[in-house]
């Protein structure tokens, strides 16, 4: 698959390793392809090169959105053309909101022209997205949106990179709750100081 990443911290960064471990082809977009964060990244595999945003979009079918939420906005717009592509959205609005949004996928959608926005890989940790085993056995990961084309390649490529069963919060309307979810992660994380070597598992009787 070829996946775009915009935004190189240390989400869509694991991301980049995690889905180069896998084969894909991942494009980083960046503003100057040769001074960004996390330009180490283009050593860790030969999967995994750099580009002016538009162009990791054109060469992309999936692209990953993954920079501080406040500018969703902006990320989308810089996206250029992306209709018949899939975008997911692993942010967060629970500290710092995109203007205008209650959520980052919906300033996503409003700022693009693509409707097969989802939203993934936002209620965890990167630690979690590195090495998402917890004695032998996958944690969980969880999904939101109304693109039946984004949630198969959603769950597809969350457990390609070792997360066990991926849940589905519902439609668009279930975004602000996904990131609801998130925010109890931060909680329990760092602001209850638990660890981020905690993690969300359904179990069942």
């Amino acid at each position: 698959m070829k996946i775009a990443i915009i935004g190189t911290g240390n989400i869509g960064g694991t991301l980049a390793k995690r889905f180069a471990d896998n084969d894909h082809s991942v494009f980083l977009g960046v503003r100057n392809i040769n001074d960004f964060k996390g330009v180490e990244l283009l050593s860790y595999s030969k999967n995994i090169t750099a580009h002016l945003i538009t162009e990791a979009v054109s060469k992309a079918e999936v692209i990953v959105i993954a920079v501080p939420a406040q500018f969703a906005n902006e990320a989308a717009k810089s996206l250029g053309d992306v209709s018949g592509k899939i975008i997911i959205d692993t942010m967060n609005g629970v500290f710092m909101r995109p203007q205008g949004f209650n959520n980052t996928s919906d300033a996503i959608l409003a700022n693009c022209n693509s409707t097969d926005v989802v939203k993934c890989f936002n209620t965890t940790g990167f630690e979690n997205i590195a090495n998402p085993k917890y004695n032998n056995q996958g944690i969980d990961m969880f999904t939101a949106g109304s693109s039946k084309r984004g949630l198969e390649i959603a769950t597809q490529l969350a457990k390609e990179i070792g997360f066990e069963n991926v849940y589905h919060f519902g439609g668009n309307d279930k975004f602000s709750l996904l990131e609801q979810m998130a925010l109890c992660w931060i909680n329990l994380a760092i602001m209850q100081k638990q660890g981020r070597d905690i993690a969300f598992k359904i179990i069942r009787r």
